[in-house]
């Protein structure tokens, strides 16, 4: 059994680490409504976002933009990957990740080619560590998301996919669903897909026939659908980082209040263990004095 003296480093060590986490904890939930609050406000508008796009890849016009056209065989896609720039926040990033990993396999076995566009360190770390064709990285995004440090790596893919060089531009990131649960997923963003899911689980599909919807243009179809087209693109992916920023806010509080509980767990069994050695070393000492006394 331990000694006194290495029983108290132990828990002098745990109360340190004990600070930390609750300091830790503090400041997540200090962060974690102002994250929840720019994510809340934007979902609106990325919804209403999506029925546009769906209701233009279904609208009789003359004019098809590639992102609204379907490809007849997909060869390679191109897959934005929105992790967080720091750990700590329980298996947040390994769901996304494992998710990754699978899809990358599935693709893979059926000889499809994949570019990546890596958001968040923790991303770039595993897309480097398992070989992937990284074709574009942001990293040390902050706290709140800014869409112009988003808009060039994005663009990236953007024309890869309006050159023909991809065939669908996939996105996978962690959506906030209440302050206990962060979900991993994964969806398609180019060519504009005819459902998608909000946050509750919810599938939302286009409602209108193909072919029901026109449209007038002003100044003309090509000009302003490229425009638009691609404002959705970044708008969606901005929206993706803030889902990210405050699952990870949400994530981080949990993680670090149950490692507080834990550390208080263990410091009491160290007490308790600690009381128990000094109890015997006592009990010793009075069972030496009393039988030095007899002996005498």
């Amino acid at each position: 059994m331990a000694g006194s003296k290495e029983i108290r480093n132990k828990i002098r060590s745990v109360q340190s680490t004990r600070k930390i986490t609750k300091a830790m904890e503090m400041v997540a939930a200090s962060k974690m409504k102002k994250a929840q609050d720019r994510m809340r406000a934007s979902r609106p508008y990325i919804e209403h976002l999506f029925d546009i796009a769906m209701h233009l890849a279904q609208a009789n016009t003359e004019y098809r933009h590639p992102f609204l056209v379907p490809r007849e065989a997909v060869r390679r896609v191109g897959a934005i990957l929105v992790t967080t720039d720091k750990g700590l926040c329980g298996g947040m990033n390994t769901n996304i990740l494992r998710l990754v990993l699978q899809r990358h396999k599935d693709w893979r076995a059926k000889g499809v080619d994949v570019d990546y566009v890596a958001i968040g360190n923790k991303g770039l770390g595993f897309l480097n560590r398992m070989g992937a064709n990284v074709v574009a990285s942001v990293v040390q995004m902050g706290d709140r998301p800014h869409v112009e440090r988003l808009v060039g790596p994005v663009k990236t893919l953007l024309d890869k996919y309006v050159a023909g060089e991809v065939d669908e531009i996939v996105v996978f990131y962690t959506t906030f669903i209440n302050t206990m649960k962060q979900e991993a997923r994964s969806g398609r963003i180019a060519p504009v897909p005819r459902q998608f899911i909000r946050p509750s689980g919810e599938v939302v599909k286009a409602d209108a026939k193909a072919g029901g919807w026109d449209y007038i243009y002003e100044p003309s179809a090509p000009e302003l659908l490229d425009g638009v087209m691609r404002r959705y693109v970044e708008t969606i992916v901005y929206q993706m980082l803030a889902e990210n920023m405050a699952s990870e806010q949400s994530a981080r509080m949990v993680a670090m209040k149950a490692a507080s509980d834990n550390a208080g767990k263990i410091i009491s069994e160290l007490q308790l263990i600690y009381n128990k050695t000094r109890q015997a070393a006592i009990t010793k000492e009075l069972a030496e004095i009393v039988g030095g006394a007899a002996a005498v």
